[in-house]
């Protein structure tokens, strides 16, 4: 039986760029870093759930080939690959914290019927989202709709 999540892979085009963001910028803490040679496996977690690992991996070979690597390391900078949805307890208190270290967002924090929510981005184009639970809960309304349709 499955019984959680330990790993999710978000793919970095520079192992330490990466640590500087996600540990410098955004509080991670790294939680292993081992070159084995052929791959660097490095992973982070945030103090609150040390349990919850995100691998800051380099797409290229052996998991890849050289070919498929190239396409995932255009995808990434173009911010094509899925979205990592991080939680917060301010999110325009932590919005402001990060937009003074200089984290590129791309939208600013919301009134979501969700909660309250921004958008941004790590140095290599990932998108994350950054979302705080609404005190309560509410319902979506048209203006919401409008605001996401195409």
């Amino acid at each position: 039986m499955i019984n959680g999540i330990s790993i999710h892979s978000v793919y970095v085009l520079d192992q330490d760029a990466a640590l500087d963001f996600y540990v410098g910028t955004l509080g991670f803490t790294v939680d292993t870093d081992v070159d084995m040679g052929f791959m660097r496996w490095l992973t982070v977690a945030l103090p609150a759930q040390p349990d919850r690992l995100i691998l800051l991996e380099k797409p290229s070979p052996p998991a890849l080939s050289e070919q498929a690597a190239a396409r995932v390391r255009e995808l990434v900078a173009l911010g094509a690959m899925p979205v990592t949805i991080l939680s917060t307890d301010d999110c325009r208190g932590t919005y402001a914290d990060l937009a003074a270290k200089g984290v590129e967002f791309t939208q600013e924090p919301m009134d979501q019927p969700y909660g309250i929510d921004c958008a941004f981005r790590d140095p290599f184009g990932n998108q994350l989202r950054m979302t705080q639970p609404p005190a309560q809960e509410r319902p979506i309304t048209d203006e919401d709709i409008a605001r996401w349709a195409p």
